[in-house]
């Protein structure tokens, strides 16, 4: 089923955090679009003052944004009408995905003429289960014939989307034709999307990232130079890799957006919180105090889920590794970095 060229797509983004936010955003500029708050006064500044007071404040949105903290009344304004392809984004983080798809369900129809799209954006392994976003989203979600599934990820910094900069992103599309119903309503202009099937390369290399983002701020913090932090990515790189294969990914995924563009990213740029969050912890900060200021990071919650992966398939992740010794258990940052540097030596590409 591929989107019409006459009935425009119609856009749902589920979440009005930062990057649920920049989306509908962009998804405005070229489709009917409605954003879902939880948060009747959030919904109520977006649709009128057209700012997020919360997590964008100092950017102004664009005036066709509509915004509810209605759900039935978001998925009504997608849907309800079945006179085109729809498309819902699931702004939500990896905790929150699962009950997003359960709520989402009571309001899908039975039957529908149009496809529909679901993308989600979460970059993580669920931290108690372990699951990837795509089996979250399997089990608590009933199957449809005009339903596909899609994940869309790559180096994006909320901030940046929402202001109109250019980004470019990888959307992985189950089944791959209906790409085109995203491809309409958020390619072109200031984002540039590029397709794949490889669903499971491109979560790992979201989930992963973020871990080898932590290492690479405690590095800085210590002061450890450039060349520290081009190895770190480089073998943080290896590590993604390793275990996205093993898992199923493609691993030439992982030299492309969803992997390499985002790990650099994540790893250097200003705005990364998992970046944030290392630094904090090479400059000292036990991790309780830098999660009481209210920063998130993906990177903390799913590290021991990606280790624990990795150990289920005997894939060594030495990044992984000392990132959870220095969240969880204690160990100080530069002993850590002393365990890196003696590792026995080995040849590249293992």
């Amino acid at each position: 089923m591929m989107s019409s060229a006459h009935t425009p797509t119609r856009v749902a983004v589920l979440g009005a955090g930062s990057w649920g936010t920049a989306l509908a955003a962009l998804a405005s500029t070229q489709a009917p679009t409605m954003v879902w708050a939880r948060k009747a006064l959030t919904a109520q500044a977006i649709g009128q003052d057209h700012r997020n007071p919360t997590y964008l404040p100092d950017v102004l949105l664009p005036e066709s944004l509509q915004a509810s903290d209605n759900l039935k009344h978001v998925m009504d304004f997608a849907l309800a009408d079945d006179t085109g392809p729809a498309l819902l984004i699931l702004g939500v983080p990896a905790r929150g995905l699962a009950q997003t798809c359960l709520d989402l369900a009571q309001h899908l129809p039975a039957t529908r003429r149009h496809p529909v799209l679901l993308v989600w954006t979460c970059k993580g392994f669920h931290q108690e289960s372990g699951l990837l976003p795509h089996q979250i989203v399997r089990e608590s979600l009933p199957d449809h014939p005009w339903l596909g599934r899609a994940v869309l990820s790559g180096p994006s910094f909320a901030l940046e989307v929402a202001k109109g900069l250019p980004v470019a992103l990888t959307l992985a599309c189950e089944p791959a034709e209906m790409a085109s119903i995203a491809l309409e309503a958020l390619h072109g202009k200031q984002a540039r999307l590029y397709t794949s099937t490889d669903m499971i390369g491109v979560e790992v290399g979201g989930a992963v990232k973020n871990i080898m983002a932590i290492a690479c701020g405690i590095a800085d913090a210590l002061g450890l130079g450039h060349n520290a932090r081009a190895a770190l990515i480089t073998r943080g790189l290896a590590e993604m890799q390793r275990l996205g294969v093993a898992l199923g990914g493609q691993a030439e995924t992982f030299s492309g957006l969803a992997g390499l563009g985002d790990l650099v990213l994540t790893a250097t740029g200003e705005l990364s919180r998992n970046r944030q969050v290392g630094l904090a912890l090479g400059a000292g900060e036990s991790l309780d105090s830098i999660l009481a200021t209210g920063i998130t990071a993906e990177g903390v919650r799913c590290a021991r889920s990606v280790l624990e992966m990795g150990r289920a398939h005997q894939i060594e992740l030495p990044i992984t590794a000392a990132v959870c010794q220095i969240l969880f258990e204690q160990l100080a940052p530069r002993e850590a970095v002393h365990a890196l540097l003696t590792r026995e030596a080995k040849q590249e590409g293992h």
